[in-house]
């Protein structure tokens, strides 16, 4: 599973897994443990890049959009 880039401390080390609990995809920091869940129902087409890599991610303060693909975040 590749990295990502975090949205928050902005290193490359963001990844993805699955809550067996909720059965949600959840992302994690391994630099600054930011966490967020991933809507998969909200994933689109990003306007900076036009991949179907847009997702929204919610963490304990906000909601967003990020794009996995070119790393771009703006407000819902």
């Amino acid at each position: 599973m590749a990295l990502q880039i975090c949205p928050k401390c902005k290193e490359n080390s963001f990844t993805w897994f699955i809550n067996g609990k909720t059965h949600l995809t959840s992302w994690s920091c391994f630099n600054c443990d930011y966490e967020a869940k991933e809507n998969e129902s909200d994933e689109c087409v990003c306007e900076n890049c036009e991949e179907k890599t847009k997702k929204k991610l919610k963490d304990k303060e906000s909601e967003y959009w990020w794009c996995s693909n070119c790393n771009t975040i703006s407000d819902l």
